[in-house]
């Protein structure tokens, strides 16, 4: 069985996130999307609730899972059996850094290949942190993300 992995912080899932999600999908028998867990990063959502935001997206997906993990990419590729590590590129800017932490995967560990999926044309300049600022300023999010999540963002923000 071949298993990709697909980590990010998803803080929030956003439509960009959920076309790299179906693609890969489509590519392997088994993909996990894995939130990460990063100390150096102060996320909007908890850990729990993103991987809940992601459950409910998915659903319709049948070989999708939804998991997290804390430190190395690499030694949770080993324990969850993956094969490939699947990263999405949006602009040149992220190749620089994904070829970096590709090239470090590798040394790390030869036998986990990273994918990289560009993005949909129309999701190139969607990321996490713009929808969090449009929801900040209550500006509508309906073109970025499902409606369970731009509910969510909306209140998280009208807590504050």
């Amino acid at each position: 069985m071949k298993t990709a992995i697909y980590p990010g912080s998803f803080d929030p899932v956003t439509y960009g996130h959920i076309d790299i999600i179906k693609r890969g999908a489509n590519l392997f028998d088994k993909l996990i999307v894995a939130v990460l867990l990063n100390p150096s990063k102060k996320p909007l959502f908890s850990v729990e609730e993103r991987v809940e935001l992601l459950k409910a997206v998915t659903y319709d997906i049948p070989n999708v899972e939804i998991d997290y993990f804390d430190g190395l990419l690499v030694d949770y590729a080993k324990k969850v059996n993956a094969n490939a590590i699947i990263k999405g590129l949006r602009m040149v800017s992220d190749f620089e850094y994904e070829f970096q932490m590709a090239l470090i995967n590798k040394k790390l560990n030869p036998s986990v290949e990273t994918i990289f999926l560009m993005t949909n044309a129309k999701y190139g300049y969607l990321s996490s942190s713009v929808v969090k600022e449009i929801a900040q300023f209550g500006g509508c999010l309906s073109e970025f993300v499902p409606d369970i999540v731009a509910q969510k963002l909306m209140e998280k923000f009208s807590d504050n």
